[in-house]
């Protein structure tokens, strides 16, 4: 888990230093900056996977060995903070996180780029001790110098290319570079634990969900018949439905959460098959068996996001943006409940963006360190983001006034 992150000149935000939980949820007006939090974390998912810098902001096709990477909103001419004279050009980004299954390990990971050249500019991993540090070489070089451990613990340097982080090829990533980086370090004389380590951070970081159904999607025949991880957009959302139903607990528990939805109607979820047995989501209502086709968005939507919470392959991130889309307000709270529960009994961290007065309504006080407002001076455009707890006088006035009035009356961004 990530329990901190830092983010400094990256699209509309300066400086943000924020405590993370396992659950985090970003409220603001549009345009706020909600939507490049997330951003942030699918740079870092993209360094986690060894793509390029140019391509973690730009996009990349799909190969025959890799998928295809969705560009960065905005690509790389949009990706840093508007500088003006005399300001850097340069992004940073920093995480503090935990060893998954070691959660009294700390992990620290920090990259600086340029997003117009492409280039990293500097680099380190530690866990405890540091395990690498990368910085320019020397001026005539147009690679990174990285000092790091051998095997018996002497001092090492190693030269790389700058538009690749060097994350992926330290941790023996070698299928995302070119043969010539990933023969850059001798994994025979290499420091066998500062390898693991960046292994599984690595991991961590490329281990990010996006979950935005598309209703179109949603509404199509899932091509496989078996899937592990639904797509970002809703891609084989039926294929997972089928796997949810091979498992009889699994799929009761999800049918609990459909039926918090329709608490009246709902008997069964499941699938229907096509010409060649391809799966389409359906559910049954009164007897009747309805295709996705005929139900109705909200209805949909929530099927998907819960659905992605029972997957085969659980993320250890997920991202959900607009929580809330064409889900009735008097069925919020079973939203922010799923969220809460299964963001806990799934070991998934989430972060989620919403505009609705009726999900903040709903946290409880416990969460409010993990709900986050998000702000933007409208003279400058730099987004500022805080905790709930951290507004101005927010615990007096929360105690006196309902949460959803403070949001929908603007008294929170006027607190700032």
């Amino acid at each position: 888990m990530i329990d901190r992150i830092v983010i400094k000149n990256f699209k509309s935000f300066r400086n943000v230093d924020l405590k993370l939980g396992r659950m985090n949820l970003f409220v603001g007006t549009n345009a706020s900056g909600k939507s490049n939090f997330l951003e942030a974390l699918r740079v870092l998912q993209g360094v986690g996977l060894g793509l390029t810098i140019s391509e973690i902001l730009d996009g990349k096709p799909r190969t025959p060995i890799s998928e295809a990477w969705e560009r960065i909103r905005g690509g790389s001419k949009y990706a840093c903070f508007f500088a003006e004279a005399g300001e850097t050009d340069e992004v940073s980004l920093a995480v503090h996180g935990r060893l998954e299954g070691e959660p009294e390990r700390c992990w620290e990971f920090s990259i600086t780029f340029l997003p117009d050249a492409g280039k990293v500019v500097r680099e380190r991993l530690q866990a405890g001790a540091v395990i690498y540090e990368a910085e320019p070489g020397a001026p005539d070089a147009a690679g990174l110098r990285v000092r790091h451990n051998g095997t018996g613990g002497d001092p090492l340097q190693t030269n790389l290319r700058s538009v690749r982080p060097v994350l992926g090829p330290f941790a023996g990533l070698r299928f995302f570079g070119s043969a010539k980086e990933g023969a850059a370090f001798d994994h025979d004389q290499f420091h066998t634990e500062g390898a693991d380590v960046a292994r599984r951070v690595a991991m961590q970081l490329a281990n990010t969900q996006r979950v935005q159904p598309s209703l179109a999607t949603l509404r199509q025949y899932s091509a496989p018949q078996e899937v592990h991880r639904m797509g970002d957009y809703g891609e084989d959302f039926a294929a997972i439905v089928k796997a949810i139903g091979r498992e009889e607990k699994i799929k009761d528990a999800y049918l609990a959460w459909i039926r918090e939805l329709h608490p009246e109607h709902v008997e069964d979820v499941g699938t229907l098959s096509g010409a060649i047995g391809e799966p389409l989501f359906m559910l049954r209502e009164n007897g009747r068996k309805l295709p996705a086709a005929v139900l109705s968005d909200g209805t949909l939507r929530f099927a998907a996001i819960a659905a992605a919470f029972f997957q085969p392959e659980m993320p250890a991130i997920m991202l959900i943006e607009e929580i809330e889309n064409g889900i009735h307000a008097n069925r919020i709270r079973a939203l922010v409940d799923l969220l809460r529960s299964q963001a806990e009994y799934q070991n998934t961290q989430v972060f989620a963006t919403t505009h609705s007065p009726a999900v903040i309504e709903w946290l409880e006080e416990s969460e409010h360190g993990t709900a986050f407002l998000a702000a933007r001076d409208e003279s400058t455009g730099e987004s500022t983001i805080r905790r709930l707890i951290d507004v101005p006088h927010f615990k007096e006035v929360v105690g006196k006034y309902p949460m959803a009035d403070l949001f929908m009356e603007g008294w929170l961004e006027a607190a700032l």
